[in-house]
């Protein structure tokens, strides 16, 4: 076969793609268990984080099975439909209407014997999602802690609000007053809301950002209320 015909060529690049295409196949399929293992690693550190644990990374997994002790799948009746609430895509439920999504939650018994129940949330920033966990008391009421994480916000602005200098001003903050729940607000710094809830200092610089983690906890948080309103009775 002449080397410098079209056909030669055109074969060569057929024969060229099929082999490649074979080989990413290939890789892909052999990483994906790997992969898969390393994201539910991250998503049990995240989750470890809201509770105010932060594992050396090989000690992830076992720290989590040590920690959470059962996982719930609730409504927005406060009824226990399910427990698989680890493979949840809260991302997917965060967009339905409340009525209609599953609800995770993860019941976690820390190294005292206190109990905290870590609720997943999922929204949107500046750039791209954002996401995180907030534990809450046996009470149902007071937040004992807080993870946030994003995609894509701008490192030094929006970013922050992975640092522990946002999260950690959720700590004590209640989720009900006079039996009315009430997500904690984010707002602008010296700011106050309109309302009696509960609030935290946005970002600074970060203002879309700090606005979507609190629509966030708002959209996300308000279906747990009649579950959390059952705990402290």
């Amino acid at each position: 076969m002449n080397k410098q015909g079209n056909v030669y060529t055109i074969i060569y690049i057929i024969v060229l793609v099929v082999v490649v295409g074979t080989a990413l196949a290939f890789t892909s399929i052999s990483l994906r268990d790997r992969q898969q293992a390393n994201a539910d690693a991250d998503k049990m550190r995240q989750i470890l984080a809201s509770v105010l644990i932060n594992p050396e990374p090989s000690e992830v997994i076992g720290t989590y099975r040590g920690i959470v002790k059962e996982t719930l799948l609730v409504n927005d009746r406060g009824e226990c439909v399910g427990d698989d609430a680890f493979g949840v895509n809260v991302a997917e439920q965060s967009k339905l209407p409340a009525g209609e999504r599953l609800l995770p939650v993860y019941v976690c018994t820390l190294a005292d014997g206190a109990v905290k129940y870590v609720l997943p949330v999922y929204g949107a920033g500046l750039w791209g999602p954002i996401w995180g966990y907030v534990s809450v008391d046996a009470d149902g009421s007071t937040v004992y802690g807080a993870y946030f994480a994003h995609q894509g916000e701008t490192p030094g602005l929006g970013a922050e609000i992975e640092k522990p200098a946002f999260s950690s001003q959720f700590q004590g903050k209640t989720l009900f007053k006079n039996d009315v729940f009430l997500p904690v607000a984010v707002v602008k710094a010296g700011q106050k809301p309109a309302g009696d809830e509960d609030y935290v200092d946005g970002i600074s610089g970060g203002t879309i950002t700090s606005k979507g983690v609190g629509a966030m906890i708002d959209n996300c948080l308000s279906p747990y209320a009649a579950f959390l309103s059952t705990l402290n009775k």
